[in-house]
């Protein structure tokens, strides 16, 4: 396919001249190209994105704002241990309060309302095991939340949302929702105010070194920039296919709108693999991917019956007992997964930098892994 003819006035202003191109306008590669503004005022920043919308989970997303339920952290701590634990949820804590800071919470339509672990009969050995691990995870993670009492149970609540089929319900009171296409709105708005030039529908095909700059080609135009930030997440691997990133599918759907609904708050279910919430009078339901890992290691959008029949199940006799609501929207977004909890921000090749695989807390990572990107390029 041949590059358009732009004119002078779009060679001028949109593409040409710059310091830094960011490849991935979800929430990494925005908020890297506005610090990266805020760190050197005068570098001329550009955002490339593939799609019409952010491609991966940036949009698409349950606007959860957390940091781990205890079953997850039980599992993350026996990963990585207790350190990268620490570190991690560190990071996560503290890209909300950034994130919340840079946009604000009404803009966010940020909600304080906690979250909820849920156990059916069938997984009493776990609940059990998480009750049990109340304490220590409140005595562990109080230096960073900056509260003793973050976990406690909720079980004699649990009539209080109308949920079918469970037993146990602990409460994270530290958790909270917040509205994802506003969060992407304002990231856009806040981009351009600094000066970012953002060109959507823009693939980059290839990147390739070309004197002291960089070369990113896309069907339409070429454009050079002293130094690219790949923000691509699990996308990553069309450029540098050894990176340890593994994608992770994970499908979603929202009901038509409900009367009587009372589900305040955020609300996780089998390890967190499953998440609910109540959304403009709405129930978004999603997850699943543990039913068939394989087949949800892909970044190709997708919906397939395994996964949304074991959701509208869910929905039927968990959240909704006796009740069945039409599902008005379905849609799938991608993570991106690794060995290590941490993201990685670092070097690929020379002009080439990475920040990419938040495993699954993009909402509550991306802010801070792009205020380090943004450090990084200017090191």
């Amino acid at each position: 396919m041949a590059e358009q003819a732009f004119s002078y006035w779009e060679h001028q202003q949109f593409l040409q001249g710059f310091d830094v191109a960011v490849v991935g306008a979800g929430i990494v590669g925005l908020t890297a190209a506005i610090f990266t503004k805020r760190l050197r005022p005068q570098a001329r920043v550009c955002v490339l994105e593939r799609d019409i919308l952010p491609n991966g989970a940036s949009t698409k997303n349950a606007g959860f704002a957390c940091f781990g339920s205890i079953s997850e952290l039980l599992e993350q701590e026996k990963k990585g241990g207790t350190a990268a634990l620490l570190n991690v949820v560190r990071a996560r804590w503290e890209g909300l309060a950034l994130l919340r800071e840079l946009l604000g919470d009404e803009a966010l339509l940020y909600e304080d309302a906690g979250s909820y672990e849920l156990f059916r009969p069938e997984e009493a050995a776990l609940a059990h095991t998480c009750q049990a691990h109340i304490g220590y995870f409140n005595d562990l993670l109080a230096p960073i939340i900056g509260r003793p009492d973050v976990f406690r149970d909720a079980t004699a609540n649990i009539s209080r949302f109308g949920l079918g089929q469970v037993t146990t319900m602990l409460e994270n009171q530290a958790e909270g929702a917040l509205d994802t296409g506003r969060l992407m709105h304002a990231l856009l708005k806040l981009a351009w105010q600094h000066d970012i030039v953002v060109l959507h529908s823009c693939p980059v095909l290839a990147i390739e070194e070309a004197g002291p700059t960089m070369r990113l080609r896309t069907p339409s135009a070429t454009i050079e920039a002293g130094q690219v930030l790949l923000a691509t997440n699990a996308f990553s691997r069309q450029f540098f296919p050894a990176l340890d990133v593994q994608p992770g599918r994970g499908q979603v759907l929202v009901t038509e709108p409900i009367a009587g609904l009372r589900l305040l708050g955020t609300f996780h279910y089998d390890k967190g693999y499953y998440y609910f919430r109540q959304v403009d009078g709405r129930i978004l339901l999603g997850g699943g991917r543990n039913l068939d890992f394989a087949t949800e290691a892909t970044t190709e959008p997708g919906l397939t019956d395994l996964v949304q029949q074991k959701l509208e199940q869910l929905l039927y006799e968990v959240i909704l007992p006796g009740q069945r609501p039409r599902i008005d929207y379905r849609w799938s977004g991608v993570m991106a997964f690794g060995a290590d909890l941490a993201p990685i921000i670092q070097p690929l090749a020379p002009g080439i930098f990475g920040a990419l695989r938040c495993n699954g807390m993009g909402v509550a990572m991306g802010a801070g892994v792009g205020r380090r990107a943004a450090e990084m390029l200017e090191a």
